[in-house]
């Protein structure tokens, strides 16, 4: 579960009130999630560096909250206030939608076929007029970094750009070149490097070096670029210098790349979504038009909603409450899906909002409804089915072999299930391809493969 790290004052200010840690933590478990920890930036750097690197660290009070992994709208403060606020009935769930440029056309991303080789979708959109505070910045950069490393698979799948549009001007282009072919200035740097010196220079990077595997040994590596040729990013590892968002940043132009496009859809409407409500129209987003090279064009974010039905008597069933039809549509409005009786017998239906991409089945809406009970609230009761538990038979059999085997000397051994190639070819005089066993595509040691 992926845990976000909040300041406590903050987070009372944006939710209207104050709490106790135990009324936080009680809430917190109302809501499907968890108070992990209570601590700050200073106790943090004490406990993993010494007390003496902590000296000057900020004592400000922070809350570390363990939040579902499939939950990418709760990964920031703003989507933790929206959820809490919706649950807590102090606020309606928002309505998101994609508009036109006030002037001209929508801006443009235009992708080329060489990026097929190494990184072959892109999805992009505007965030206008919006306006930061520090809390908020950070809060801006953190949400991209905790996608990364969630959704992105570590900006395998996909790999997030934000870029000051006032300092760039459209269409740009998504393309990819051979390392040597690339300059430009990274972010935080002072010159330009060329791809090739930027890869080695981001080999001893404790945070960079990790992503570096992903397209070193690609033929090319891909890039995107304005009509003047600025770089703005060399995707998936930096941006460029020139296009960096600052507090000042008033328009910001969003691109992210990915090798997979569905995935990319959702980090993308997951970003405008959660911070168009500091734009000069909330919950308003601008458009963008992606070009591919077969000439398809495509309008991004898609904040698409969609529909589903199902009855009370399922949810009723799953969850063992008996809730009527109109009960059952405000506990599930409270988990920002808005709903509602259509007349039909016990039927509801259910509108998904492009922040859930994680309700993919009619489980997952009573799952919802669940969790908006409240699993404390749910009754106790018998199983209808009732079992009686046996021990299996080849387990009692083996039970008493072990007996009689540990008596007559024997030592017992347990492997685990999953080996290495050394251990059952190489080390038995045998080719790994003349054995039957199963191979793990990705394996994390070679211990285990």
């Amino acid at each position: 579960m992926p845990t976000v790290g909040v300041k406590r004052d903050f987070l009372f200010k944006a939710l209207g009130r104050t709490y106790t840690d135990e009324e936080f933590d009680e809430l917190c478990f109302e809501f499907g999630l968890e108070l992990d920890e209570i601590t700050s930036e200073k106790e943090i750097i004490s406990r993993e560096q010494g007390d003496s690197k902590a000296s000057g660290a900020s004592d400000v009070i922070l809350y570390k909250i363990d939040v579902p992994a499939n939950r990418y709208d709760l990964l920031c403060l703003e989507g933790l206030v929206r959820g809490l606020q919706v649950f807590k009935n102090k606020l309606e769930p928002p309505r998101y939608r994609r508009v036109s440029p006030d002037s001209g056309g929508p801006q443009r991303l235009i992708i080329t076929k060489e990026t097929a080789a190494v990184r072959p979708h892109a999805v992009a959109a505007v965030l206008r007029n919006i306006t930061f505070t520090q809390e908020r910045y950070d809060s801006f950069i953190e949400l991209q970094e905790k996608l990364h490393q969630n959704i992105c698979r570590k900006r395998s799948l996909v790999a997030i750009g934000t870029h000051d549009l006032d300092t760039i001007s459209g269409p740009f282009t998504y393309t990819a070149k051979a390392p040597g072919d690339i300059c430009f200035r990274p972010l935080n740097q002072t010159k330009e490097y060329t791809a090739t010196q930027l890869m080695s220079l981001y080999r001893t990077d404790s945070h960079l070096r990790h992503y570096l595997p992903i397209i070193e040994d690609k033929p090319v590596y891909p890039l995107i670029q304005d009509s003047n040729g600025t770089v703005l990013s060399m995707p998936p590892i930096i941006n460029g210098d020139h296009s960096r968002i600052r507090l000042q940043t008033k328009n910001i132009f969003i691109e992210c790349t990915a090798t997979d496009l569905t995935k990319a859809k959702i980090v993308l409407d997951i970003i405008v979504t959660t911070f168009s409500e500091y734009c000069a129209q909330p919950f308003t987003v601008e458009q963008a038009e992606v070009v591919y090279p077969d000439g398809k064009t495509c309008i991004y974010p898609e904040l698409a909603y969609r529909k589903e039905k199902l009855s009370a008597e399922f949810i009723n069933k799953k969850v063992g409450i008996s809730e009527s039809t109109e009960r059952i549509a405000q506990l599930l409005t409270r988990m920002c899906l808005l709903s509602q009786p259509t007349g039909v017998r016990d039927e509801i239906e259910v509108e998904i909002p492009p922040t859930r991409p994680d309700v993919i089945h009619a489980c997952d809406i009573m799952e919802d409804a669940a969790i908006a009970y409240g699993f404390n609230n749910i009754t106790r009761t018998t199983p209808p089915t009732y079992t009686v538990a046996n021990q299996f038979p080849l387990n009692k059999l083996t039970e008493l072999l072990r007996q009689d085997m540990a008596a007559a000397g024997f030592t017992e051994a347990l492997n685990f299930a999953l080996c290495s190639q050394e251990d059952i070819a190489d080390k038995l005089g045998k080719t790994i391809s003349q054995t039957r066993a199963i191979h793990i595509s990705n394996p994390k040691t070679a211990e285990f493969q």
